[in-house]
C-alpha cells in the first residue's frame, strides 16, 4: 500500500502493559463507574477505550521528520506521548481536567486543531462514545438494541443538557456548587429515597421483621432475604403426594467461626420435611450441608423422603406439568455483628405467599439453552423467574417512576420553567428534566430485577447475594436468596440508586453526544468520520435475547418518555448480528448470516471513513474458543475475513486484558488476551493479487523487523501471538488476493496459520544469538526440562555447540554425576551470584536469577541485578525469555514455568527504569539516583 498519510501512534506502538495494568484494575472498581449504571454484556474497559481514542488520534512522531529528524528525537517523543497516555489510563484521573486537557491538547495538535467526531455503530455499553465524550471530540453511537441505546442516551446525550446546573428537589442541597452533572446526580438520589418511602407505604407489610431469639437479646431484626428451596413430587409412589426440595446447598456460611446450615428434618410418617437452622457443626456435618439434595453432577438430586433418585427427566416433566414448587428454608437477617440466620416461619411464608401481582411479563425466553435454563422446567416467560412478591414490588417501583416524573416536572418549572417539550426533541426544560431523572430511576428497577429473582442465589462463603447475571446466561437456580427490596443490606432499593448517582455524578457531561437505534447496516456516516467500535463476537453473546430481560421492565416506565424504543414487544432479533444456530437453522448458516451482515457494516465504515485517521474496531476472544483452537479460531478468523472483505487492510492488533498479570497463564500457556483491537485503513484501490510463496516472501522479509519492534516495546510473550498477528495481517491485507496453488483466494484462517508458523520461527531463531552454554541449556531444557537425562546425550548437543558438558557444568547451570545430567533450578542455583564478578558468565544463569530475585525480592532488587547485568547483555536476556516462553507453551506444556518468563517481560519497563535511577559506586555499593 502506497502511504500518503501521517502515521498514527497507534500504528506504531502504545504502552501496552500501562493500558492493560489500568484495564485489569477498572474491574475492581465500582464506586462511580459507568457500569453500575446498567447492566451490559462484555463492555471494554474505559481505560482502554481512552488509550486507543488518542493513540488512533495523535500523530506518531516519526511522521513528522522536520520536527524530529533522528530516531533518539523520535523515541524520546513517543516517550513523552506513552507518558500522557500512562497518566490518562489511571482511574482517578478520569475526572482530572488537566490530565485530560493534555490529552486534548494533543489531539487538537495532531488534527489541524479540531476535534473530529467519533463514530461507534455498535454502541452496546456506550464506553467508546463515553470516552470519545471525555476527551472532547464529538461523540456519536448507534445499536440495534434498545436497552443499549438507552444506556448510551443516559451516558453522553442526557447529561450535558442539564451541565452545572444545581438539583431541584426541596430538601436540603448537598453542596453550594455544581458541576457536570452533580446537579442531575443528586435528583435521582433524592427522589430514589422519595420513592422508597412511597413504596413502604404501599407494600411495607410484605416485608416483616423476623423476631430475635433471647438469647440473641430478643426484639427483631430486619430481613436481608429468605432463602427458598424449589421443589417436585417425590419420584417414589409411596410418597408421590410430597413436595420434596431440590437444593444444591443447605450452607448458609461456611466462614470460619461462623458456620450456619440447613437441617432438614423428615417425619416419614406424617410425611412432612422441616428445617431447622444449626449453627457450628462439625466437618462431616458441613460437607453434607454443602452438597444439598444433589446426587452427582447436573439435575440430578435425591429424595429426602425416600432416598431414591430425582433425576433430570423427573424435574424436567414436573417443571411442565406444573408442579414445580418452592418452600422457605432459611431467613437472613442483618445483625450488629454481621448475618443472621434463622430457621424458617411459617408467618413469613405465609405473608409471601399472599402476594398476588397485577402485571408479570409475558415475553418468552428463548427456547436456547445454552442461555437460558429455565424455559426445559416450564419457566417459559420472564415473569417465571420472579416472585409475587418479587412481582408486586416490582409492579409498584414502576408505578412510582411515573408518579415521580410527574413531581419532579412540578418541582422543576421553579428552575427550568414550564417547558413542555419532551427529551426526545431536545427538550430542556422542566418536562425534559423530569424524564431524564426518570430515566435513571427505570434504571434502579432493572438493578432491582439482577439482585431479585429466583435466579439470584445465596454464596455461604461471603454471606451475599449472587446476582442473576453473575454470567452471561440466565441458567436455572434450585435453592435461591429473595433479596427484602427495603433492607439496609446488598439488594435493597436504595443501593442501585446510590450506584446510579454515584455514576452520573462522574459522567463528563460535556459537547456533543448523540446515541440513537440504528441498524449498523445502515448507518449513514459522514464522509471522514473517525471510527471506533465494539461489534458483537460471533456467538460469544445473545444480547438481544438477554436484554429482554431488563427490556420488559424498562418497557413499563419508559415507554411515555421514549416510544419509539420501547414502542415493541421486545428487542429486535432478525437482525442481530450474532451468529445463533438456533435462530438460523444450524452452525453453517449463523456463520453465512453473520458474515454477510459483519461485511456489510464494515463496509459502510470502510466507505466513509477517514482516510487521515485508521479506524479501530475490538474483537473478544472467548476462553474455550482459544483452547480449542488458539489464533486461528474460527470465530476470530470469520470476524477477520469480515474486515477484510469489507476493504479494509489491517495493519495492526493489540492486545487487551482485563486479568490481573498473575493470572495470565492461569487457563494455560497460550491463554490469549480478552480482546484485541484491530487497526484498519482503507486498502489500496490499486491492490494486486499475489501467489502464496509471494505472501510467504513477503511475510519473512517484513514479520522478522515488526516483531522485534513489538518486543522492544515488551509486549509480553503471552500477548504475542496476537500482536504478531497485526504485522503479518498488514502483508495479507495490502493485496487483492492471496492466491493457492488452484488459483483460489487464500483464506483468513490459513494465514494467520502461516503468520504463527513464521512467529515461531523467529523465537527459534533467537537461539542462534546467545553463547553456546545458553544454547546447550535451552536445547536441553526444550528436551528434558528440569529432569535427567543420559550424559552421552548431553555430550552430543554440547559437541555441536563447540563446547563440552563440563563447560556448562562449570559455568554453575547443570549437575553431571552417575552418567545423568541435570539443569539446575532457580530454587538451587547460587544465591550470592555476581555478574560483574562471574568469570564464566551466561545468559540462562542470568535469566533465572532475573527472576528468581523478581519473584523473591520484588522489582527494586531485580533492577539493581538489571543494572549490575547491563544493558547489552539484559537484551539478550529478555530476548532468551521470549524463547523460553514459547518453549514452556508449545513444546513443554509447562504453564508453571512460562508463567515466570511473562512475569519477567511484564515488568521489563518498570524495572529498566528503575535500573536507570540506580548509581553504581563500586562493585559492592549501589545508590538510588534522584533523576
Amino acid at each position: 500500500m502506497t502511504q500518503t498519510y501521517k502515521k498514527k501512534l497507534i500504528e506504531v506502538a502504545i504502552p501496552l502493559e500501562a493500558i492493560n495494568a489500568a484495564s485489569a484494575r477498572e474491574k475492581s472498581i465500582r464506586h462511580g463507574h459507568p457500569s453500575t449504571l446498567h447492566q451490559w454484556w462484555a463492555r471494554r474497559p474505559l481505560a482502554a477505550c481512552r488509550a486507543v481514542l488518542f493513540a488512533q488520534l495523535v500523530d506518531d512522531p516519526s511522521s513528522h521528520p522536520d520536527q524530529f529528524p533522528t530516531e533518539e528525537a523520535v523515541e524520546a517523543e513517543r516517550k513523552r506521548l506513552f507518558q500522557i497516555i500512562e497518566e490518562l489510563v489511571k482511574w482517578e484521573n478520569s475526572t482530572n481536567e488537566e490530565v485530560l486537557e493534555r490529552a486534548r491538547a494533543e489531539i487538537r495538535r495532531s488534527c489541524g486543531g479540531e476535534m473530529p467526531p467519533v463514530y461507534d455503530p455498535f454502541s452496546g455499553g456506550g464506553s467508546i462514545p463515553l470516552e470519545a465524550q471525555r476527551l472532547g471530540l464529538p461523540a456519536y453511537g448507534s445499536d440495534l438494541n434498545p436497552v443499549a441505546v438507552m444506556i448510551g442516551k443516559a451516558m453522553i446525550e442526557i447529561p450535558p443538557k442539564f451541565k452545572d446546573l444545581e438539583p431541584i428537589h426541596p430538601g436540603i442541597k448537598d453542596r453550594s456548587f455544581y458541576r457536570n452533572s452533580e446537579g442531575l446526580a443528586e435528583d435521582v438520589k433524592y427522589y430514589g429515597e422519595w420513592m422508597r418511602e412511597k413504596a413502604w407505604e404501599r407494600i411495607g407489610h410484605l416485608y416483616p421483621k423476623v423476631d430475635l431469639p433471647k438469647e440473641q437479646g430478643g426484639g427483631t431484626a430486619t430481613v436481608i432475604a429468605w432463602i427458598w428451596a424449589r421443589t417436585v413430587p417425590s419420584p417414589d409412589p409411596a410418597f408421590s403426594d410430597v413436595q420434596v426440595p431440590i437444593t444444591s446447598s443447605f450452607l448458609l456460611s461456611s466462614r470460619s467461626g461462623k458456620e450456619a446450615w440447613i437441617e432438614p428434618v423428615v417425619d416419614r410418617k406424617t410425611k412432612t420435611i422441616s428445617y431447622n437452622v444449626r449453627h457450628g457443626g462439625t466437618k462431616a456435618e458441613l460437607a453434607t450441608a454443602k452438597s444439598g439434595t444433589k446426587a452427582g453432577r447436573g439435575s440430578n438430586f435425591r429424595c429426602l423422603m425416600s432416598d431414591t433418585a430425582i433425576t433430570a427427566k423427573h424435574i424436567t416433566s414436573a417443571g411442565k406439568a406444573g408442579k414445580l414448587g418452592q418452600v422457605l428454608i432459611a431467613i437472613v437477617g442483618e445483625g450488629k455483628g454481621g448475618r443472621l440466620y434463622f430457621s424458617p416461619s411459617k408467618t413469613h411464608e405465609d405473608i409471601a405467599r399472599c402476594a398476588v401481582p397485577d402485571w408479570k411479563p409475558e415475553q418468552l425466553q428463548p427456547k436456547n439453552p445454552r442461555w437460558f435454563s429455565p424455559p426445559a422446567y416450564g419457566m417459559e416467560t420472564f415473569g417465571d423467574l420472579f416472585t409475587d412478591r418479587q412481582l408486586v414490588a416490582l409492579n409498584t417501583f414502576t408505578d412510582l417512576v411515573h408518579l415521580a416524573r410527574e413531581q419532579i416536572e412540578n418541582d422543576a418549572i421553579e428552575y427550568h420553567g414550564s417547558d413542555p417539550t419532551p427529551i426526545r426533541d431536545g427538550g430542556t426544560g422542566g418536562k425534559a428534566y423530569a424524564e431524564a431523572v426518570s430515566v435513571y430511576l427505570a434504571f434502579a428497577i432493572s438493578k432491582l430485577t439482577n439482585l431479585g429473582s429466583t435466579v439470584t442465589s445465596w454464596m455461604s462463603d461471603r454471606g451475599a447475594l449472587r446476582e442473576t447475571f453473575a454470567r452471561q446466561a440466565i441458567p436455572m437456580v434450585w435453592d435461591y436468596a429473595e433479596v427484602n427490596f427495603f433492607s439496609n443490606s446488598g439488594g435493597n432499593w436504595l443501593t442501585p440508586i446510590e450506584k446510579i448517582s454515584k455514576s452520573v455524578a462522574d459522567f463528563p457531561a460535556r459537547g456533543f453526544g448523540s446515541v440513537n437505534q440504528i441498524n449498523a447496516g445502515e448507518v449513514q456516516y459522514e464522509f471522514g468520520t473517525v471510527i471506533s467500535s465494539d461489534p458483537p463476537y460471533y456467538d460469544n453473546i445473545g444480547y438481544a435475547d438477554l436484554s429482554d430481560f431488563f427490556y420488559c421492565w424498562l418497557k413499563q416506565s419508559l415507554k411515555p418518555t421514549f416510544p419509539d424504543l420501547f414502542g415493541v414487544l421486545a428487542t429486535p432479533k432478525t437482525e442481530e448480528l450474532v451468529a445463533t444456530p438456533y435462530r438460523h437453522g444450524g452452525n453453517d448458516a449463523a456463520e453465512r448470516f453473520f458474515l454477510e451482515g459483519m461485511t456489510a457494516a464494515i463496509a459502510r465504515m470502510a466507505e466513509r471513513s477517514s482516510t487521515a485517521i485508521p479506524a479501530t474496531i475490538y474483537y473478544a476472544f472467548k476462553q474455550s474458543e482459544v483452547d480449542q483452537e488458539g489464533v486461528s479460531s474460527t470465530g476470530w478468523a470469520t470476524f477477520l475475513q469480515a474486515v477484510i472483505s469489507a476493504g479494509f487492510s489491517v495493519l495492526g492488533t493489540w492486545p487487551i486484558r482485563t486479568e490481573s498479570p498473575g493470572r495470565l497463564i492461569a487457563k494455560g500457556t497460550n491463554a490469549l488476551a480478552n480482546s484485541v483491537v484491530l487497526v484498519c485503513r482503507k486498502k489500496d484501490a490499486t491492490a494486486e493479487s499475489v501467489t502464496r510463496a509471494e505472501f510467504i516472501r513477503t511475510l519473512k522479509r517484513e514479520l522478522p523487523p515488526a516483531i522485534a519492534e513489538l518486543q522492544a516495546a515488551n509486549v509480553s510473550p503471552a500477548d504475542m501471538p496476537q500482536s504478531a498477528i497485526g504485522p503479518g495481517m498488514g502483508v495479507f491485507s495490502r493485496y487483492a488476493a492471496v492466491l493457492e496453488a488452484d488459483d483460489s483466494p487464500m483464506t483468513v484462517k490459513t494465514a494467520l496459520q502461516l503468520i504463527n508458523t513464521q512467529l515461531d520461527e523467529y523465537l527459534n531463531d533467537l537461539h542462534g544469538e546467545f553463547d553456546a552454554e545458553t544454547r546447550f541449556t535451552a536445547t536441553w531444557f526444550q528436551q528434558h526440562g528440569f529432569d535427567k537425562g543420559e550424559y552421552g546425550t548431553a555430550n552430543s548437543i554440547a559437541t555441536a555447540r563447540g563446547i563440552s558438558v563440563e563447560s556448562v557444568k562449570h559455568a554453575g547451570i547443570v549437575e553431571s554425576s552417575a552418567g545423568s545430567v541435570r539443569i539446575f533450578k532457580r530454587d538451587e542455583i547460587d544465591p550470592e551470584w555476581d555478574p560483574e564478578t562471574d568469570d564464566h558468565f551466561t545468559i540462562w544463569e542470568a535469566c533465572q536469577h532475573l527472576i528468581r530475585t523478581l519473584e523473591n525480592d520484588g522489582e527494586y532488587a531485580a533492577a539493581e541485578l538489571l543494572k549490575k547485568i547491563g544493558s547489552e547483555r539484559a537484551e539478550t536476556v529478555k530476548d532468551l525469555a521470549y524463547y523460553l516462553y514459547d518453549v514452556c507453551g508449545n513444546k513443554r506444556q509447562d504453564a508453571k514455568e512460562a508463567t515466570s518468563y511473562n512475569g519477567l517481560i511484564a515488568v521489563w519497563t518498570d524495572l529498566t527504569r528503575l535500573a536507570a535511577t540506580i548509581h553504581v559506586t563500586d562493585k559492592n555499593r549501589q545508590t538510588r539516583m534522584d533523576i
